[in-house]
């Protein structure tokens, strides 16, 4: 996903998405521990997309805690 597809979401969206990316990175490294990973890449995919969420995710609490100040 490209940082705008991940900023036009939702919260919920974005909750569910990194849940199903955690899930994924969880299975890949089960993969690489027992041999079976052919694509080593989607690691490294997988992680940046995981921490592109989070950033916006905590973007978006930032800015409201930000609101709330004001």
């Amino acid at each position: 996903m490209k940082p705008e597809e991940i900023r036009g979401k939702s919260a919920d969206e974005l909750t569910d998405a990194l849940r199903n990316l955690r899930k994924e990175a969880f299975n890949l490294r089960f993969q690489r521990a027992s041999g079976q990973l052919e694509n080593t890449a989607r690691m490294r995919v997988v992680r940046r997309e995981i921490a592109r969420i989070r950033t916006v995710i905590s973007e978006r609490s930032h800015q409201a805690a930000a609101a709330s100040k004001r």
